[in-house]
């Protein structure tokens, strides 16, 4: 067997025996408290520079933090930023998904597409269906295999454009979504332990998902079209297949459908005029005229999630009263329940990562291991971009073991935000780092939870396609990525480009507070915790 062979092998060995991402988070807990004891023994501490607090290492098993665990647990899962913004937009999203708004419209694109854009259509559309949740793998991928056979091309290159669109490009898409309210959301409370004032929306990221889109589209076209469908060879029916398509994906869009669309489009544009009329009437409530210049319209960006909650819903709604697949407001509640059942492992998830998280910012060493790591760094005198290519990479080592991209970050980021933010990179560019990794080994890994359903779909077309085969075809999409992931993020540095509106690369800190007189440990009070002195850190 061949060395490459040998290593894919031996990742997917110690990805098997690696526990639940739940058990992982008990782990870390375990651990943590271990590290709490002996931190607080020997007086781990640091001097924070933006606030000028002096924060101490605590003990875990402390009277103080145990009352915080046990009576304060329900309002540390509450207080868990991703937790409440997820569940926001699922109500908004479950009602346009089971609709069929997400699926039709995925279906339309790719059905009226012209055959020599094809490739980068599936791409775009691939990425653009992000916001889709599930449906992004079980519509995009097997359709785009349909609309390559359709087209006399090889169906297991479009297979391979739609998986790596969906999947290797997922840090992309035009609009922010969900999976920016998710990540974004755990950026903000680790920010928060160096500055307790920061503020982060779901617009952090918008100008580097768009990034991605522009530079990973025309890779994907390359490598699809001059590497992978050569490679394949031409396709012809006889070739193995035994099931090439269902009628139901070839299929035209119906009237209804039609009909459908055209309401939620409407719905779409009657959300948009009126979110901008509630940005530019007098006084409005998206506006903070007082802000510095570049924050003035952080409050239109934070209610980004509602808008999409909101504008998810209507459309959903619009889309199931033209095409028939809402009969009353019954079936819309319905909607929403069922979106939101399908939420329990990431909600079971989120207790776990939620008391990580605060136990992390309780004991104090979340920030004083930023601290010191930010100091030893800055005595490295690094580059900023060779620092960032460094989270790129180790979050796509994450990524070959562990699935969830929520897990991974809820884990890092109290450690890897605070630090970067006191060697000047904002915490919107940390994530953007963590992103690019994150999303560029998805479909090089026979580990990622939808793998095994891609080499289904393809083996409806070729049933001898194997394991081996699919990762194959895939590998020349991931090393791509992982160059061009490189390389953006680099250049994203140096050039210092905005990351989203009133967002750059660099964070300054306030000006410092005058340092406490007496040593206090970083932490959130609990419900029945004594007060804690108001400059230090805290997480909502």
């Amino acid at each position: 067997m061949s060395l490459a062979g040998r290593a894919l092998n031996a990742v997917e060995r110690i990805g098997n025996r690696l526990p639940d991402p739940v058990f992982l988070f008990l782990w870390l807990i375990a651990g943590l408290i271990a590290l709490s004891l002996v931190g607080a023994g020997l007086g781990w501490s640091a001097v924070n520079p933006v606030t000028g607090d002096r924060l101490v290492a605590q003990s875990l098993l402390s009277s103080e933090d145990l009352e915080r665990l046990i009576i304060g647990m329900p309002r540390t899962l509450a207080d868990f930023p991703p937790l409440a913004i997820v569940v926001t937009i699922i109500y908004g999203a479950s009602v346009a998904e089971r609709t069929g708004l997400f699926t039709t419209a995925i279906r339309g694109a790719l059905l009226n597409a012209p055959k020599a854009l094809l490739t980068p259509i599936v791409v775009i559309v691939g990425m653009m269906s992000h916001h889709a949740s599930d449906a992004s793998y079980v519509v995009v991928i097997p359709l785009a295999a349909v609309m390559f056979a359709a087209a006399g091309r090889h169906p297991l290159a479009g297979l391979a454009a739609g998986f790596a669109a969906v999947s290797g490009g997922y840090a992309g898409n035009l609009f922010p979504g969900s999976q920016d309210a998710l990540i974004l959301g755990i950026t903000e409370p680790a920010a928060r332990l160096i500055d307790p004032s920061y503020s982060v929306n779901i617009a952090g990221n918008w100008f580097f998902i768009i990034g991605v889109v522009l530079i990973f589209t025309p890779i994907v076209w390359f490598i699809t079209d001059r590497v992978i469908e050569p490679r394949l060879g031409r396709w012809t029916p006889a070739s193995g297949s035994q099931a090439p398509a269902s009628d139901s994906e070839k299929a035209p869009l119906t009237p209804e459908q039609k009909k459908g669309l055209a309401w939620a489009g409407l719905a779409i544009l009657g959300m948009i005029a009126l979110w901008t009329t509630l940005t530019l009437i007098p006084g409005s409530p998206f506006v903070d005229a007082e802000a510095e210049p570049g924050q003035t319209f952080n409050p239109l960006y934070r209610s980004l999630i509602a808008f999409f909650a909101v504008t998810f819903f209507v459309a959903g709604g619009a889309y199931g009263a033209g095409a028939g697949t809402v009969k009353s407001h019954r079936d819309m509640v319905r909607m929403m329940g069922e979106g939101i059942s399908q939420l329990a492992p990431y909600i079971v998830l989120a207790f776990f990562a939620a008391h990580f998280v605060a136990m992390i910012n309780w004991s104090g060493l979340g920030p004083i291991l930023a601290v010191n790591a930010a100091d030893a760094l800055e005595d490295i005198a690094l580059p900023a971009p060779l620092l960032l290519i460094v989270v790129v990479l180790v979050s796509c080592v994450f990524d070959l073991f562990i699935g969830s991209a929520s897990a991974k970050w809820s884990a890092l980021a109290p450690i890897v935000v605070p630090m970067f933010m006191l060697l000047g990179i904002s915490p919107e560019m940390t994530t953007a780092a963590y992103r690019m990794g994150d999303s560029v080994t998805n479909i090089a890994t026979p580990l990622m939870s939808y793998f095994p359903l891609i080499l289904t779909f393809a083996q409806r077309w070729d049933p001898r396609f194997g394991l081996g085969s699919l990762m194959a075809t895939m590998l020349p999409y991931a090393g791509a990525f992982l160059a061009a992931g490189l390389l953006m993020v680099a250049a994203w540095v140096a050039l210092d480009l905005p990351l989203g509106p009133g967002v750059g690369v660099h964070y300054e800190p306030p000006p410092p507070a005058v340092a406490a007189q007496e040593p206090i440990s970083g932490g959130v009070a609990g419900p029945h915790s004594p007060p804690q002195p108001a400059a230090a850190p805290t997480m909502r």
